[in-house]
């Protein structure tokens, strides 16, 4: 029995997940969009996206995909993460689009698409955009909330 698109797509994020993060690792410091994340250690950086690679398919298969992103995001600690080491929000939206363009480049070399997959692999990139869109959404959410707690902090000390 042939796997469907989805099947094969989630298992190889899974099972290549510290390879892709190590090639989007390579590409985000390397990137002059990103240049914050020089100064973060490729491991620390690496462990999160591989993270978000290895756990894609429980995103993506979830019935609530995007309760199912933030508490992915939880866990790995995305957003706090980079605000505490100080990178800018859109230097981390732009982290999160290289991880999700390193998906496509990736299945693109595995040599994954066939002729009768188009169906399901426009399905596919459909709904990993989604996933995508979503973490962008709660990453740029926490970094408010987190600036705001930040500000009302030093409101009260200054008070």
């Amino acid at each position: 029995m042939v796997k469907a698109f989805a099947d094969r797509l989630m298992e190889i994020c899974s099972r290549d997940s510290e390879h892709m993060a190590a090639h989007w690792h390579k590409n985000l410091v390397e990137n002059p969009r990103t240049p914050s994340y020089k100064s973060i250690a490729s491991e620390t950086c690496q462990r999160q996206a591989s993270f978000i690679f290895k756990n894609l398919s429980k995103m993506y298969f979830s019935d609530n995909c995007y309760q199912t992103v933030m508490h992915q995001l939880d866990i790995v600690g995305l957003a706090e993460d980079n605000f505490s080491r100080g990178i800018p929000l859109e230097e981390v939206i732009y982290a999160i689009v290289l991880m999700r363009r390193e998906i496509w480049l990736h299945t693109e070399q595995q040599a994954l698409y066939n002729p009768e997959d188009t169906a399901e692999l426009i399905q596919s990139i459909n709904r990993v955009l989604l996933l995508f869109d979503y973490a962008i959404h709660v990453v740029i959410s926490r970094y408010r909330k987190i600036s705001n707690n930040t500000i009302n902090l030093l409101e009260k000390r200054i008070s």
